[in-house]
Order: structure tokens, then sequence, then C-alpha cells
């Protein structure tokens, strides 16, 4: 029930507004959002490295065909890139996180072609920095484009990482193709609600295929980036790297800005890689509201405190 009302309201402005404007409710954007500004985002990402923790910067905003909005996109990246290293956080302990449809992948049949281009910049200008950066996987028609331009990106930027969602049935073959190219593969389980013909719905069945997914990068040259937040999926890809002989240093855990925050510090002060993604920028709603919908208890935690926003307001 409670997910059922959080999709009716997610779509309200009002709902937007009262996160924005109520103290309390606002708590809650805070939990998983850094902030709407880059000068926001780079303060929580200073608090995680001072924490041992790596940062995946998300600049939040996608599907866009506008091409002044999309340069604009493309610049911001580029010029927060350049506030990394100003503010001391260069280096690969910071990652930029690049969502294609952002960039104009999907703005007509040079789409592609256009995205692949702003990528470079970002990426060139990322390098400069010693910032590395990695494509999200968008829904599944873009997964060949993504593919394709992270093939592309990785000739002249060797350290460009992509991301592969378990739940697609074409995943498994797709780790293979990238098991000893020594790319930096994400390993998420999937947030798009995908047409029963290309993905699997089932939890167990996923996690399934999560683990087929693991078993096929853990044994290759690539560098597994484990997001997420499942015990048992953490517990198996350390079994892994032991039958692989593989030491912390050649994969990295993966989780969410506000998600099992005590279980990152944790691995990290158990020597591992840990990465925490960290979205920010204006367009944080729809980001945040797939956050709710993913587990009840985020969604009821929600609820409660969108109820106390609201009787506060009350005489």
């Amino acid at each position: 029930m409670p997910h059922r009302i959080l999709l009716s309201i997610a779509g309200h402005g009002r709902v937007a507004t009262a996160l924005r404007t109520q103290a309390t409710a606002r708590g809650v954007v805070e939990r998983f959002v850094a902030g709407e500004t880059p000068a926001q985002a780079v303060a929580a990402g200073s608090v995680l490295v001072a924490g041992r923790l790596g940062v995946t910067y998300n600049f939040l905003g996608e599907y866009q065909t506008d091409p002044e909005r999309i340069e604009r996109t493309r610049n911001a990246f580029i010029a927060f890139t350049r506030l990394l290293g100003d503010s001391g956080l260069g280096g690969p302990q910071s990652e930029l996180s690049l969502k294609l449809s952002a960039l104009g992948q999907l703005h007509g049949s040079d789409g592609p072609a256009r995205a692949l281009d702003h990528a470079r910049r970002i990426c060139a200008a990322a390098t400069g920095a010693g910032v590395l950066v990695t494509l999200d996987m968008e829904d599944h028609t873009t997964t060949d484009s993504t593919l394709e331009i992270a093939r592309e990106l990785r000739q002249d930027f060797p350290a460009t990482g992509v991301a592969v969602q378990a739940a697609l049935f074409r995943s498994p073959a797709d780790c293979a193709d990238l098991r000893n190219t020594g790319a930096r593969v994400r390993l998420v389980k999937g947030a798009y609600r995908e047409p029963r013909s290309v993905a699997l719905h089932r939890r167990t069945e996923v996690d399934r295929a999560y683990v087929r997914c693991l078993r096929t990068l853990f044994g290759g040259t690539a560098r597994p980036l484990v997001a997420t937040h499942d015990p048992r999926l953490i517990r198996i890809s350390a079994e892994l790297a032991r039958r692989h002989g593989r030491d912390a240093t050649t994969f990295e855990h993966q989780m969410l800005f506000g998600v099992r925050s005590a279980e990152q510090r944790r691995l990290a002060a158990a020597g591992h890689a840990v990465r925490v993604y960290l979205p920010f920028g204006p367009d944080w709603y729809g980001y945040f509201t797939r956050r709710l919908a993913e587990r009840p208890a985020n969604t009821v935690f929600f609820l409660r405190a969108l109820a106390k926003s609201g009787a506060s307001r009350r005489p």
C-alpha cells in the first residue's frame, strides 16, 4: 500500500515543493541526494573521502533532446570535474557517472554519435584531473548504443567504465564480452521496469543472474564494480575474489548514498575499496522517488516524514 501511494503522488509538483521547503521532508531528501548544487556535492563528497570512501558523482538528469540543454549538461560535467580538482578531490577517488541520454543519445539518428562526442570531451577533462568516468546503463533500448560508445571511449580513455544490468536476458553474454577487456564493469541488478520479453522480474531469478555475471567478471581481467547492498551477494563476491586469487585492489563495492552507510564504513575499514554513488542536481525528484519505491521501508519513512511536515503547517 505505501508503495502504491508513493507512485500515485510521485508526479505531483506540490510534493516536490513540499520536499524542498519543509524542514522535516527536506531531511528525507537529504538522506539520498547530496543537494542541488556542485558545491553541495563537493561538500558531501569531502566527508565521504575523509571516511576512506571513494565517490561516484551523478549529476542528475536524463533523456535530453534540446541541443542547448545537452550542451549545458556537457559543460556542467566539465566544470564540475575542474571543481573536483580545485577542491583536492581529483584522482581515482572520484568518478563521474554519465547518463548518455542526458548527452543527446536519443536525439535523432545521429544522437549516439553526438553523445559520444560530448562524452569524449568530458572524459578528456576528467583524465586531466585524474578522475574516472563510468557510463550508466539506462533502459534496454539503449544497451547496444551504450556498450558501443563505451568501447569507442576505451580506445582513448582505457579506464572508462560501463554499467551492466543483470536482470536483462542478454547480460551474461555482455559480461562474457567484457570479461577479458580489462574494463571497469559496474554490475547492477537493474532499476528500470523492462518488458518480460527482455528481462527477468522475479527477485530470485535476478539474484541468480547477478551471481552468474559476477562469476564471469571475476574469472577474467575486468575490474568488477559490485554495485549491490545485498549482504549475500557481497559475501559471494568476496568468495569469488578468493577463488580467483584477487586481492581487494582488483575490484570494488559500490553503494548508494544514504543506503547501508554503516556497511560501507565496515567494508572500507576491512580494507575493501568502496565507492558511494552520490547524486546531486536540480533534477533530483525522479531519482528520489525511484529510491523510495525500491524498498517498502524507504516508502514508509518518506510518508511519515511527509505527514509530519503537513502536521507542522496546521494552525
